[in-house]
């Protein structure tokens, strides 16, 4: 029998936090309770700072439950466009942010039981060795040395891959009920609202000093141009058991590519991915390469998740605007979440305390932001804000469109998604379509 449901939840029993009730007073309020959030509150903890956590479901109901959960600072081959981009100095720090949360995870996880293993990380192309070549000249001159190779342990033919050491996969779920126990966290309380150093809940409202935003994609719309910034990509991943046991994770050069892990004897696929709100591969496109190099594995589980795209593909971390300056965000992983929520919860620790953080320029959420990408964001706003359609998303007014594959209500615009009853499923919407 094959399970629409993430592996991860498998087996697992996270704790349970009671719903906040009546008016509450904090120093600093983080809303969300993904990997993020509660990575943030674990700092807080422990370093003494007065916070409360809330979650407007269960504690990781979201897009942590539904990760692929590879902990690396290999992000695609990103480091050659960092350096062209950004320049040596800036391009290290996006390295040596992300290396340290690959390190603080191998740290935290010695003490805890959740599967963790190091890995090699590869990237690898199918056609396009050059770029493998020119992406290892750009980690050497970054003081990293890259790992490239012709060989790959996967079905099909390669130009190679390049290779990180000392990366690692792990069992997110399994993490998160270790770290979360004890800390102040309030589950099933939705903020409705946000006002002046108040947010607004069903049942009363919570005072703070300084807020973090850990909410996937930020649900605040008045400042800091968010809806414009970023945009939002489904994938989708299928589990095949007893699938043939990888020394390394792997990940395509390429946009459409594919990836692979496992978790026990089972071999996770990944791909099919498309932005929100338009035709992708979904599933079927997993299912027809298992047909092809894994004919004799059975599917057990199949699940998707969501991704914040930004427009130069690096999270925004820090000061959520210049007009909102106690207020911070994380959002905008790029698919790469895991290490991006342990750098983000370092870093906003830091600016919550007011200590100099020597990684939270290269994250600055006000960076320059004139990239094409920004145009191509804001045309498809406008024409489906001008289109007639049966549902409008609450979020800005957009058209919504039917995805037929997993029979939801979904938001070219900013990806927000709802099931066929209205049930909001995915943010930055804030609430359920009205009937």
């Amino acid at each position: 029998m094959v399970e629409k449901r993430s592996i991860w939840t498998e087996n697992i029993s996270l704790p349970q936090f009671k719903q906040l009730k009546g008016n509450k007073k904090t120093d600093v309020l983080i809303i969300g309770g993904g990997m993020a959030g509660i990575l943030s509150a674990y700092f807080m903890e422990k370093v003494g700072v007065d916070y409360a956590l809330v979650e407007g479901e269960r504690i990781c109901s979201g897009i942590t439950g539904n990760t692929t959960a590879k902990i690396t600072s290999q992000h695609g081959l990103i480091y050659q466009k960092l350096l062209k981009s950004l320049g040596i100095e800036r391009a290290r720090m996006y390295l040596d942010a992300n290396q340290e949360a690959v390190q603080k995870y191998a740290r935290l996880c010695r003490r805890i039981d959740c599967d963790y293993e190091e890995k090699y990380s590869y990237v690898y192309s199918l056609n396009n060795r050059k770029k493998l070549e020119d992406e290892a000249e750009a980690l050497s001159k970054l003081g990293c040395k890259p790992w490239l190779t012709e060989q790959c342990e996967l079905p099909f033919q390669t130009a190679g891959a390049v290779g990180f050491a000392e990366q690692a996969q792990f069992h997110p779920l399994k993490f998160i009920n270790s770290i979360a126990k004890g800390l102040k966290i309030y589950e099933n309380t939705f903020v409705k609202e946000l006002k002046k150093e108040a947010a607004v809940t069903e049942h009363g409202e919570i005072t703070f000093q300084k807020l973090i935003f850990a909410t996937h994609f930020p649900i605040d719309n008045k400042h800091g141009l968010y809806p414009l910034k970023m945009y939002q990509h489904r994938s989708y991943v299928i589990a095949l058991k007893d699938g043939p046991q990888l020394k390394g994770m792997y990940i395509d050069e390429a946009k459409q590519g594919m990836s692979f892990r496992n978790y026990k004897e089972y071999l996770l696929l990944g791909g099919g991915s498309h932005k929100t709100g338009e035709k992708g591969g979904n599933w079927e496109e997993l299912r027809n390469c298992a047909r092809l190099y894994y004919p004799n594995l059975d599917e057990k589980y199949y699940w998707a998740t969501q991704d914040c795209m930004t427009l130069d593909g690096i999270p925004y971390i820090g000061r959520y605007s210049r007009s909102m300056p106690g207020c911070f965000v994380a959002t905008g992983f790029n698919k790469w979440g895991m290490t991006s929520s342990m750098a983000a919860a370092s870093i906003l620790t830091d600016l919550v305390l007011e200590k100099e953080n020597p990684y939270a320029l290269v994250f600055n959420p006000s960076r320059n932001m004139i990239k094409p990408q920004l145009f191509v964001n804001g045309f498809t706003a406008v024409k489906n804000l001008l289109t007639i359609s049966e549902k409008r998303c609450p979020h800005l007014g957009c058209a919504l469109k039917w995805n037929k594959t997993e029979h939801s209500w979904d938001c070219p615009c900013h990806g927000s998604r709802f099931d066929g009853f209205g049930r909001l499923l995915n943010n930055p919407a804030n609430g359920n379509l009205k009937k």
